[in-house]
């Protein structure tokens, strides 16, 4: 056996400890010092002692800190990163994580091999209306002049899923849903419908927002081509699905969701129930695309997460296995990543996710984001639904919790996920990413796929 060599930090800080534990134990065997004098001796001594260094080890080491007041992260993969050359290494670094996406996109993709896929195959015609489902609905935030667009996706959604198990619909509206648009959805689906008009204290702009600070703050993102900075309902939606979705009372008695929107795309035949899936496993959270955000609508949405998680016992709800390296990776958007304050901007596309309410509705993300619209920044800037849920999941939940429904081909203008699969149908090539050639370095899933610990499933 090879000799163990300590570093004379290390020894330090063993005979530290030693000396502590010593004297805790002659001070706890003399009677006669009051406690106050106690707590005070053994304060005054492990004072003296200087253990930031420890923190500094972990930090360089792990890439975080989670500790009460000292909440720390940093992005360890500094390879290929200059400051003078830098635009020069992001192209190699979107040369790199291009290359990782499109060979994990050239594998034949089946089902998940994580679980007994068997079990949870579609039931037969016959007995579809008493098929025992999960208990999740499908989610469509709508307009009432929405309803083709909404009705064209729910048409592909039926013929690639819903059609061999006939989960229910939950239609939201910020206005009431017209009889018109009623008697429309029945044209696309024979499973029950619930429409539902948003609370006014769910959607609308919180009073403590300052209208005046919120106007020029519209102005200065208007006039850097923020797309919908001025635009107050879309302001009101990323709030909504940001906090709020979860605490319908018409949602309240459900626990899965699947997010559906208008005019998307659905190319792959499912014949299993994704919902028994995620319970199944025990996940909380599917997606199918993963992009980089608009750095001005986030600008401060990191440094507010770190304040706050550095406040009072808030760091006990980090996950020490989170997926921390995805969300601080600077090396492909370097000057977005500065002006996010290290945060990537890498966000799942929340237009698409199959998830557990619950994780929504537990303590660590009901707390933060309460604090989040206590700031005003829903619309003070332009903090969207996407990297607020994906930052919450970065920090709260495991990383093996968390599912990338590769198998599903999908698209939402101009991004496609187009997996190489027997059962994808339809305009979606393989691998394909952006309708435009000059998105691709949008595609923040080589970094994903880099920087998760999860093994594949497929």
């Amino acid at each position: 056996m090879l000799p163990v060599r300590l570093s004379p930090k290390r020894i330090i800080a063993f005979l530290c400890t030693l000396i502590i534990f010593i004297t805790v134990g002659l001070l706890t065997f003399h009677e006669n010092i009051p406690e106050t004098k106690f707590t005070e001796g053994f304060k005054s001594l492990t004072d003296k002692f200087d253990f930031s260094y420890l923190s500094k080890d972990q930090l360089d080491t792990h890439g975080y800190v989670i500790e009460r007041g000292n909440v720390q992260f940093k992005f360890l993969d500094n390879s290929k990163k200059s400051a003078l050359n830098w635009k020069s290494d992001a192209k190699e670094s979107l040369k790199e994580y291009t290359k990782i996406y499109e060979e994990e996109m050239a594998r034949k993709v089946d089902e998940p091999k994580d679980f007994d896929m068997e079990s949870i195959r579609p039931p037969l015609p016959e007995n579809l209306d008493t098929y025992e489902r999960a208990n999740a609905t499908i989610i469509a935030l709508v307009r009432n002049n929405e309803a083709s667009h909404i009705g064209s996706s729910i048409r592909k959604f039926e013929k690639s899923f819903n059609g061999k198990f006939k989960y229910p619909y939950t239609f939201l509206n910020d206005r009431p849903f017209t009889k018109r648009f009623k008697e429309s959805m029945k044209k696309y689906t024979k499973a029950p419908m619930e429409f539902v008009t948003i609370p006014a204290e769910l959607w609308d702009k919180p009073e403590s927002v300052d209208e005046n600070k919120e106007s020029e703050a519209m102005k200065i993102m208007t006039n850097n081509d923020v797309a919908y900075a001025n635009k107050q309902s879309y302001h009101n939606m990323c709030r909504f699905y940001s906090g709020n979705f979860y605490n319908i009372p018409e949602l309240a008695k459900y626990k899965y969701y699947w997010r559906v929107e208008p005019s998307v795309e659905f190319y792959s035949e499912l014949n299993y129930d994704v919902f028994k899936y995620l319970a199944g496993t025990k996940k909380k959270y599917g997606f199918a695309l993963n992009l980089y955000d608009i750095h001005e609508t986030v600008a401060t949405l990191w440094p507010e997460t770190l304040k706050w998680l550095n406040e009072d016992d808030n760091y006990k709800y980090i996950n020490p296995n989170g997926t921390f390296q995805w969300l601080l990776t600077d090396k492909v958007h370097p000057e977005a990543t500065k002006k996010s304050h290290g945060y990537s901007t890498c966000h799942y596309w929340s237009n698409f996710e199959i998830a557990d309410m619950d994780f929504f509705r537990s303590e660590p993300y009901n707390e933060w984001f309460k604090y989040l619209d206590s700031t005003g920044k829903f619309y003070y800037e332009r903090w969207g639904d996407a990297p607020v849920h994906s930052m919450g999941l970065a920090l709260f939940l495991d990383q093996s919790e968390i599912h990338w429904f590769k198998d599903v081909g999908y698209f939402h203008d101009p991004y496609f996920h187009c997996p190489k699969s027997d059962t994808n149908k339809g305009d979606c090539k393989v691998g394909k990413f952006s309708k435009w050639e000059h998105l691709e370095n949008q595609n923040c899933m080589g970094a994903w796929l880099k920087y998760s610990k999860v093994d594949s499933v497929f």
